[in-house]
Formats: structure tokens, sequence, C-alpha cells
């Protein structure tokens, strides 16, 4: 097995989630609409992998 790179921590801001959608089109579309309807979202980016990432705002200011 070869060896994995160490990675810096992640930094994250309070309130803030970062999603990760993994199904066809239509579901993604259904699924951001979604979100996008309860909460302040960042434009989706898909990928060629099939993966959709945004960020959404949950509203919640306590630190992690």
């Amino acid at each position: 097995m070869g060896r994995r790179d160490t990675r810096e921590p992640r930094s994250t801001l309070p309130g803030i989630a970062d999603i990760r959608i993994t199904a066809d089109e239509a579901t993604t579309a259904i699924v951001v609409d979604a979100l996008r309807a309860q909460f302040n979202t960042t434009v989706s980016r898909r990928y060629t992998s099939g993966n959709t990432y945004l960020q959404l705002d949950a509203g919640c200011t306590d630190p992690d």
C-alpha cells in the first residue's frame, strides 16, 4: 500500500456546510433546489466524477 500524503488540517467556518451529492443529474437538481429553498447556497459545481459540490449557510455560528 502506498503512503498517504499528510494534509494540512481543513479550516471551516461555523455554520457553513460542504455538501457533496453523488446522484444522476435529475436527482441532483431536485436536491439542490430543495437546499436552495431552505438555505443560502453557493452555485453547485458538477465534476466529471459525477459528484456535485456546493456550500450552504446553515446559520449556526457556534464554534465547531
